[in-house]
């Protein structure tokens, strides 16, 4: 086997292993870090960033101090993995500071507000891809209590605004011009943002829950600065695809079907093949599309 292949085969090796370790602590403790714990690493001299990849690391059984491989694996990921971030960053969002979520509940969905602990983990956007192969991962954390509006579905949060959506829809929202077509509502957040902009003229959004679509309608959309420019259709999103993508009416569509990469694949790929016969002039983005392909 040539140097070359042996040094692919050790990245996608690390990459699995750290997609395992974090897969693990997200899905199983991912408030395994506490505040008292936090600072007494802290005290050493280092900062609640540092820290908290010393915390993590030691939790998955790494010793970054006398194993070489761990060590390497430690200075390959965590650096460019971790990141403290600033709740008040995220709270001046114009959604966050202009769109009030009430608790309310319409047959099986629910609007409400969740909560991240202090230095609890979660992702907070796409996966990051480095010219030689790794798959880094990113990881957020807050040192305080950090709200965000959620929607639940059968008591399962199905759609949040938490600084991952924001991240990660960054770039579909400065591409968005012209007459919109989101797949997708959620709480909104698409929709809202794209609205703001003077280049775009309208915005559809095809959602088929009619629970979501009435809390949305009569308890968000209102609080919209250019809700004229909204449209809500109640439909199956590829029956709704097939029928008018090809005719052209809409200038960008932006999908956002999924609630992660791991129910995503299917219907990414799904989409693909429509955008493929679809107007030629219209352009297609999708959620978290740098993270799905990395598991393609």
């Amino acid at each position: 086997m040539e140097n070359h292949e042996i040094v692919s085969d050790k990245i996608k090796q690390d990459n699995y292993k750290v997609f395992a370790l974090l897969s693990h602590y997200l899905n199983n403790a991912p408030d395994y870090i506490d505040k008292e714990e936090m600072d007494e690493v802290i005290n050493s001299g280092v900062s609640s960033e540092y820290a908290f990849k010393l915390i993590l690391a030691a939790a998955f059984g790494l010793d970054v101090v006398d194993n070489a491989g761990d060590k390497e694996l430690f200075n390959k990921y965590f650096d460019r993995m971790i990141h403290k971030l600033d709740a008040n960053e995220y709270y001046e969002n114009a959604y966050y500071k202009n769109i009030k979520i009430p608790s309310i509940k319409i047959g099986k969905s629910e609007l409400k507000y969740e909560q991240y602990k202090p230095f609890e983990g979660f992702v907070c956007n796409d996966i990051l891809r480095t010219e030689e192969g790794r798959q880094i991962p990113q990881i957020g954390f807050f040192d305080t209590e950090f709200r965000f509006p959620a929607v639940l579905e059968n008591d399962r949060i199905w759609m949040t605004i938490t600084p991952n959506e924001i991240e990660t829809m960054r770039e579909p929202i400065d591409q968005a011009f012209g007459h919109v077509l989101t797949f997708g509502l959620g709480l909104g957040y698409y929709a809202y943002m794209v609205s703001e902009k003077e280049n775009v003229e309208s915005v559809t959004i095809v959602d088929l829950n009619k629970d979501v679509i009435e809390l949305f309608q009569t308890h968000v959309l209102p609080q919209f600065k250019h809700a004229h420019k909204i449209n809500v259709i109640q439909a199956e999103a590829f029956e709704f695809a097939q029928e008018h993508l090809s005719k052209g009416k809409y200038d960008f569509v932006f999908t956002d079907l999924w609630h992660d990469v791991s129910d995503g694949m299917d219907m990414y790929l799904k989409m693909k093949e429509i955008e493929k016969n679809s107007h030629p002039d219209t352009v297609f983005t999708y959620w978290i599309e740098k993270s799905i392909l990395c598991y393609m």
